[in-house]
């Protein structure tokens, strides 16, 4: 086993209320904490039309984890460092 800061790898970590990583599932993308469901397709669904509700009853979750899970892709939207030019 791994460890890093007092995590042993393989275990869920929380890195966000709601979404956890673990690498041993969905290769470690963020994913709705106790689930298999990564942000990134809950995200995709919402982004190709797919309203809330289909989302719940479509995949077992409540409408309070699609929100956390759209609450994330925000979170990280926020924080991503600004585009620029390359200096010629």
């Amino acid at each position: 086993m791994w460890y890093i800061r007092g995590v042993t790898l393989g275990d869920a970590v929380e890195i966000f209320p709601g979404i956890s990583m673990n690498p041993d599932v969905r290769f470690g993308k963020p994913c709705i904490t106790g689930t298999r469901m990564d942000v990134a397709t809950i995200v995709g669904l919402i982004a190709a039309g797919e309203t809330v509700e289909t989302v719940v009853d479509e995949y077992q979750l409540s409408p309070e984890q699609v929100r956390s899970a759209l609450s994330y892709a925000a979170h990280v939207a926020a924080h991503l460092p600004p585009a620029v030019r390359q200096a010629s």
